[in-house]
């Protein structure tokens, strides 16, 4: 490894990207100005469906792609549990990207935890409140039932 391979800053955004929108666009072009190399957790279909008791709209392969095809993303992997320290193991970070809806929360303040035990940085960025996945899909659930 090179000297200028090991300074580099890797960050690191995880996140389901399901149906994917402007809100997810934003946490990429922001968390590439703050690292070297972007890397973008896609939460796995059993993450999602354990966490958020339903099922993603975009299947966990083609949310891959999407995501790997972002000019942002220098790097996509499966994010495969909700412990962020997982992926640390597996795909280690410097500094790790949230939407500003996670500060002063409970899961918020257990990840800073988390992530200053092993000396990795939080950062929030403001969360895009037009646009949300949730939204989305509230939204096509009304659309469909209304049909």
């Amino acid at each position: 490894m090179t000297n200028e391979a090991a300074t580099k800053r890797v960050g690191y955004v995880p996140g389901v990207f399901d149906m994917f929108h402007i809100g997810h666009l934003n946490i990429l072009r922001q968390a590439s100005t703050y690292c070297d190399h972007l890397v973008a957790g896609v939460v796995t279909d059993e993450v999602v469906e354990e966490v958020k008791n339903h099922s993603p709209v975009v299947p966990f392969d083609e949310r891959m792609q999407i995501v790997g095809s972002i000019q942002y993303v220098h790097e996509v992997v499966p994010d495969t549990s909700p412990d962020k320290t997982v992926a640390w193991r597996t795909r280690p970070f410097d500094v790790i990207f949230k939407g500003d809806d996670w500060r002063g929360t409970q899961k918020g303040t257990r990840l800073e935890q988390a992530m200053s035990e092993l000396g990795v940085e939080v950062v929030y960025f403001p969360y895009t409140i037009r646009t949300s996945s949730t939204l989305l899909r509230t939204y096509l659930a009304t659309a469909v039932g209304g049909a």
